[in-house]
């Protein structure tokens, strides 16, 4: 029935969401131009329900009056599929000249968010106009959810009970790595497990030209940071995926004067918690260390982790052949590692099976724009594809 219900359906599907390819590219590029950074998704919010209302869709916007969420007409389905976008853009200056650059300064859509959304929309706008294609009820909910990039949003919206009555949700990821018109697939583990680490080191600060007189927390923090770098990597298995990485290192205003402080901030990433745990105990011990040597003393905190995303099996063997039902069995590729990127879509996965998929968006002829970089861009192409293969995929995991 799986089969022949959804193959059926799929010649409907790709031909509303060919005929609202201008629109989804225009969404995506209205998006692209007018970002909102983590927990200031306002005007975005407000843009997605205009949107839906005209698409003759209700949506419910969350507690925060960021995000939204938006369930099909008919609820009596026997399998409820989520389906789940990210909204919000990075702190990033966009570089590219192109029509729809960001105008805003210092933040842009450098992880694909836009896409998303609007793939998003696609989706669930053909499911709506297919609402009645079936002998049976297809019940879906989509979910808009702000605030990715600071891990935040998708606790905000469990909190808001999106995940109640799920029994299966989705989402795809662009990844420029891969051409567009391919597919990543992978069973386990796609996204590490993602920490982040505040370090705070203290000194007794003084005059450049006397250091004999400070305890200088420069020196103890650099010496923290290359003891980390050179001597963690030698202690794990090589064939085990860890990263450990900083982004900050802050410390005073004054060229003749030692401070008080430096801050440290960096990540570890890693996909197993065994790992983990032992990193984390080599850099209190490598801090203890330092700070017994120099007389600085470290903090070391390390507020909160994103669990690694792990695909289910079962959910990733139905969107497989979703994705394969749209862009042909050669053109979905097996990812054979995971990323050491993170994702709180874990989150909705301690909820309920569900899965990830990587979406080809890489532009042909060109140099890879990469997630996170100034320079990042889509083929936009892609937009229709990724639409298609959620639709696609809700059908196969919603009859059953």
């Amino acid at each position: 029935m799986e089969a022949s219900i959804t193959q059926s359906a799929n010649g409907k599907l790709d031909q509303i969401i060919d005929d609202l390819g201008d629109e989804i590219r225009e969404v995506r590029r209205y998006l692209h131009a007018n970002p909102e950074a983590s927990e200031h998704e306002f005007k975005t919010t407000a843009y997605l329900k205009e949107w839906l209302n005209r698409a003759g869709m209700q949506c419910r916007v969350a507690n925060t009056k960021r995000g939204l969420v938006v369930d099909s007409l008919d609820q009596r389905g026997k399998i409820r599929v989520a389906l789940r976008a990210d909204i919000d853009a990075l702190r990033l200056q966009d570089e590219k000249t192109v029509i729809y650059r960001s105008t805003e300064a210092n933040l842009m859509h450098a992880c694909g968010h836009d896409a998303h959304t609007a793939m998003l929309l696609g989706a669930i706008h053909a499911l709506h106009k297919c609402r009645d294609l079936f002998d049976q009820p297809i019940t879906w909910r989509a979910i808009f959810q702000p605030a990715e990039e600071s891990a935040t949003g998708a606790n905000e919206m469990l909190d808001f009970g999106v995940m109640e009555g799920i029994d299966a949700i989705i989402a795809l990821h662009v990844d420029p790595s891969i051409k567009v018109g391919k597919i990543g697939v992978r069973d386990g583990a796609l996204t590490a497990i993602c920490e982040e680490f505040d370090i705070l080191v203290t000194g007794r600060g003084g005059h450049g030209a006397r250091p004999h007189q400070t305890v200088d927390p420069v020196g103890a923090a650099s010496q923290f940071v290359n003891t980390v770098y050179s001597t963690v990597p030698r202690l794990l298995d090589a064939q085990e995926p860890a990263v450990v990485s900083f982004g900050v290192f802050q410390a005073g205003i004054n060229p003749n004067v030692i401070p008080e402080h430096v801050q440290l901030r960096g990540t570890i990433r890693t996909v197993n918690h065994l790992t983990s745990r032992f990193i984390k105990d080599k850099m209190k011990h490598i801090a203890d260390g330092i700070a017994e040597a120099t007389g600085a003393d470290f903090k070391i905190d390390i507020p909160y982790m994103i669990e690694s995303v792990v695909n289910n099996r079962e959910v990733m063997r139905r969107c497989r052949k979703a994705a394969i039902s749209v862009v042909g069995k050669e053109n979905v590729r097996w990812i054979p590692h995971p990323s050491m990127g993170g994702e709180d879509f874990s989150n909705y996965l301690a909820r309920a099976p569900g899965c990830m998929l990587r979406l080809g968006v890489g532009l042909h002829g060109q140099p890879q724009r990469y997630l996170h970089s100034p320079q990042f861009d889509i083929d936009e192409s892609a937009l229709t594809i990724g639409a298609k293969t959620l639709a696609h995929s809700t059908l196969r995991l919603a009859l059953r």
